[in-house]
């Protein structure tokens, strides 16, 4: 029996890591925030178009977008896109997402409101 609990364990396991997806942790004064593993606050765009990502070249060296690799898989509200240039990013219904450059240590929200188009992404 403890050998079955064991194989069954690891069986979860292994289904949950294949699941990078981006995780709610973190608050600040306007409620709960999305972030990636590393408690770093996601961002939204608002020049996206509804799972497509607008952000290329020198917008994404200073909004890296949340990648996703091969293996992760869409669950509940997020999903994966496939981008332009091949890669595989993050989206939280339906809208890309991003980290931000400035933003040094997990719940930093420097990004909020940059050109009046960037947004902390919540729940």
């Amino acid at each position: 029996m403890n050998r079955l609990l064991t194989s069954a364990f690891a069986l979860i396991l292994a289904a949950g890591s294949a699941l990078a997806a981006p995780t709610m942790t973190a608050e600040n004064a306007g409620g709960a925030m999305l972030t990636n593993a590393d408690g770093m606050t996601l961002y939204t765009f608002d020049k996206d178009a509804e799972g497509v990502s607008n952000c290329a070249g020198e917008c994404a060296a200073i909004w890296p977008m949340l990648a996703a690799t091969a293996d992760d898989k869409a669950e509940g509200d997020y999903a994966v896109i496939d981008r332009a240039d091949g890669t595989k990013q993050w989206t939280y219904k339906g809208k890309p997402l991003y980290t931000f450059a400035k933003d040094a240590a997990a719940g930093d929200v420097m990004g909020d409101g940059v050109k009046g188009v960037w947004h902390i992404a919540r729940p």
